[in-house]
């Protein structure tokens, strides 16, 4: 047993006192929230700009301050990459976590706060722990240690003062030495870019290692973990560590992978995590394993906004505080936090699942749907259909994307898949029988335009090459760390792209 282990519980007791706190007092916990963020800012560019000195009420703030998004707040953020400081925030900022989407080759720099390595980032990761401990107190997870996979980083050329990197490796890189010594691989190990390589190198250092939890996207946990059995000759992670209980996942759906880790984890007392955490900051985690939804941090230095997706797209879009929310609906998450990120709009949908504490899951991207034909399907909507029809058909599914097929003289319109399976289901018929039949259950607007093949007929799939997916975004630059296949396009761009990319590759 470690001997810094119960030191680390005596941390988290207290952080499960915070989080009590908040989860009795959720407004007056934002409120406050809200009235420090303001007081920070308001002798800032930003603050200077839009006269914070008289905000005084978020109705105030709202009228004031525009919702904002990356292309809005770029000037400023390139002026705090260029040396200036005082921009956003009023404190030093060196460290951006870079973002770069699928859909595109220009990357987003955002700014990473000493406040947001503390307050958000490193609290959060304390509160995950303090909320499984709650639940499992008998735990001995911090008797050993956490193996994480990192992104890379490297020196910003723009100025010598400053650096970027995913967020992962902003946050390997930054991280206070009890979190250092809790975690593997080592750092040298966890940074490295060349994401074959880094697979390698961490498969032969983590083995003999006591790792009692893991946490990444399940996408290239999967990967890395099928690497160690092989490696080892094992059956099972249970047989390499014996010692652990819990994987915290987080970025994509896990109801496509859930079926594949429980069978290479091999035993039914091994927890499964939800967090919501992104680049922008870490917003939810799992606090209830009987009920669906991750609990929303309320005092973690982010103030929340929601703004109904029917607004999306105004020029003075309604948005509405946590006080205002309904259980169901799909909202636009907004947030101001404490790296200057003054109202805004990350590009992921929410629902709350509670209002009593406020829980939270995330439904999917506000430009990651399909609404060709009014359907209006979701990222929630199509991970659900997946992983009904897997376990209608034995299948199982390492990834997928989909877009529409546009009406044409003579033929109705489709959604067209590209699915890359690892086990493949006994009939794909019934496969894409299984996968329009759950749309139809969960989606009422898709059901309609399926009626009769009126405006849609059955989806169409193609079978994607073991390793496309992965091959596509080696490609682009993007493989490994945080960087996803997108599930969802409203156009064909990014489908077509991929396409054409397995036929030259794929030959």
């Amino acid at each position: 047993m470690s001997i810094l282990s119960p030191a680390i519980k005596s941390i988290l007791k207290l952080r499960l006192s915070a989080i009590q706190n908040f989860v009795l007092n959720p407004i007056d916990t934002q409120k406050q929230v809200f009235n420090d963020l303001i007081g920070s800012g308001q002798y800032t560019v930003f603050g200077k700009e839009y006269d914070f000195e008289n905000i005084n009420t978020f109705k105030d703030f709202a009228r004031q301050v525009p919702v904002n998004d990356y292309d809005t707040l770029k000037p400023y953020i390139d002026r705090i990459i260029h040396g200036e400081q005082n921009v956003l925030w009023n404190e030093n900022i060196s460290w951006f976590a870079k973002s770069s989407g699928t859909t595109s080759d220009k990357s987003k720099f955002i700014p990473i706060s000493p406040s947001t390595l503390k307050e958000t980032h490193y609290k959060s990761g304390q509160d995950v722990l303090a909320l499984y401990l709650a639940r499992h107190p008998q735990s001995q997870i911090t008797a050993g240690k956490c193996l994480a996979i990192g992104g890379s980083h490297q020196i910003n050329q723009l100025s010598e003062e400053s650096s970027f990197g995913d967020l992962s490796a902003v946050l390997m890189q930054n991280m206070p030495f009890i979190g250092q010594i809790m975690r593997a691989p080592e750092l040298s190990i966890a940074l490295m870019d060349e994401w074959e390589a880094k697979l390698e190198a961490i498969t032969n250092s983590v083995i003999d290692e006591n790792i009692t939890y893991m946490a990444g996207v399940p996408t290239w946990c999967l990967v890395l973990l099928k690497k160690i059995l092989e490696k080892t000759g094992r059956q099972s992670i249970r047989e390499v560590w014996p010692n652990f209980e819990l994987y915290i996942h987080g970025g994509v759906s896990f109801a496509p992978y859930r079926d594949q880790f429980e069978e290479i984890m091999s035993a039914r007392d091994v927890v499964f995590m939800e967090t919501y955490n992104a680049s922008e900051g870490f917003f939810a985690a799992q606090d209830d394993w009987d009920n669906e939804g991750m609990l929303l941090f309320l005092n973690h230095g982010i103030y929340y906004e929601f703004m109904p997706i029917s607004e999306i797209g105004s020029e003075q879009p309604v948005t509405l505080t946590l006080k205002e929310v309904e259980l169901g609906v799909n909202y636009a998450l907004i947030i101001t936090s404490n790296a200057g990120l003054w109202r805004y709009q990350i590009g992921d949908t929410v629902q709350f699942t509670s209002l009593s504490p406020f829980r939270i899951k995330v439904s999917g991207r506000v430009k990651s749907f399909i609404n060709a034909f009014g359907e209006e399907v979701i990222v929630d909507n199509s991970d659900n259909a997946i992983k009904a029809a897997c376990q209608r058909t034995g299948a199982r599914v390492l990834d997928y994307t989909a877009a529409p097929v546009y009406m044409s003289q003579g033929a109705n319109g489709a959604h067209e898949w590209l699915i890359e399976f690892d086990h493949l289901p006994v009939s794909k018929e019934v496969f894409i029988t299984a996968l329009d039949e759950e749309l139809k259950a969960i989606n009422s607007d898709y059901e309609a335009k399926r009626h009769k093949d009126i405006a849609l007929r059955m989806p169409l799939i193609h079978q994607v090459p073991r390793g496309g997916f992965s091959a596509w975004l080696k490609s682009k630059g993007k493989l490994g760390g945080q960087h996803k296949v997108p599930r969802l396009n409203n156009d064909r761009k990014i489908l077509e792209e991929i396409l054409q990319f397995l036929q030259t590759a794929f030959k």
